[in-house]
């Protein structure tokens, strides 16, 4: 009874060992990268203490002190901690600990990016992403104008479906400020172009209660103890 209290599904287990997301671990495991006491894991699998636990032949060490890290991504960077990527961030980064990212900021974009290998905070903001905040300046290659804030405000359609509303305020000429609690794949840089303008610039400034401030591209620190807290009431 004592070890059934203990174990912990598959995916978890990967998730809080800090090696990728509980999503990612599915992944995994439906590719057969991992293995559980030597056999080919599946998903379902439940972990026992002392059981021993690979992924692509790297042993997982189960749970391990968590790490939250705010990282002004600069351009070129891709947002995966897939090796095969030469430019992947995890690499990049090059922290003493195994990180991923949380979200996706795409490769032609700078700013905010959370990483941390804790599997089940990223777990509770993936499985909850349409009603977080994500702030953004943007510079296009067109005036701003009333119309197209309005229209970028009420939503756009792009992908099949039109964007929820969002606050949008307009910063300069060509550039305009705007808050999305949605992520579709290149929102903002689809949008501009459904408007008939291209993104020149776009750098994430805010992530809910997470703020770039003064961090320079390539630059990253700790979350601290009170953006940790108030991160964890947003979830």
């Amino acid at each position: 009874m004592e070890n059934q209290a203990k174990c912990k599904r598959l995916n978890k287990y990967i998730a809080d060992s800090g090696y990728c997301s509980r999503r990612e671990a599915d992944r995994l495991i439906s590719e057969g990268r991992v293995r559980l006491d030597g056999r080919v894991g599946a998903l379902g699998d439940r972990v026992l203490p002392g059981m021993d636990v690979t992924v692509d032949g790297k042993r997982l060490s189960g749970e391990g002190e968590k790490v939250y890290l705010l990282l002004n991504k600069p351009m070129g960077i891709v947002c995966t901690a897939d090796p095969r990527e030469p430019m992947n961030v995890v690499d990049y980064l090059a922290y003493p600990r195994r990180v991923f990212p949380v979200g996706r900021l795409d490769k032609d974009s700078e700013g905010l990016l959370l990483l941390t290998n804790d599997g089940e905070i990223v777990n509770r903001i993936l499985r909850a992403a349409g009603g977080h905040e994500k702030e953004y300046e943007v510079r296009i290659d067109r005036p701003v104008t009333p119309e197209f804030v309005q229209q970028m405000s009420r939503g756009v359609p792009i992908l099949d479906t039109v964007t929820l509303p969002c606050r949008v305020r307009r910063t300069g000429e060509r550039s305009f400020n705007i808050v999305l609690v949605q992520g579709l794949n290149r929102q903002i840089r689809r949008m501009c172009e459904a408007l008939g303008a291209n993104v020149t610039h776009l750098r994430r400034v805010r992530i809910m209660n997470l703020r770039l401030g003064k961090l320079q591209p390539g630059q990253w620190r700790e979350l601290t103890e009170e953006e940790l807290a108030g991160l964890r009431k947003r979830l």
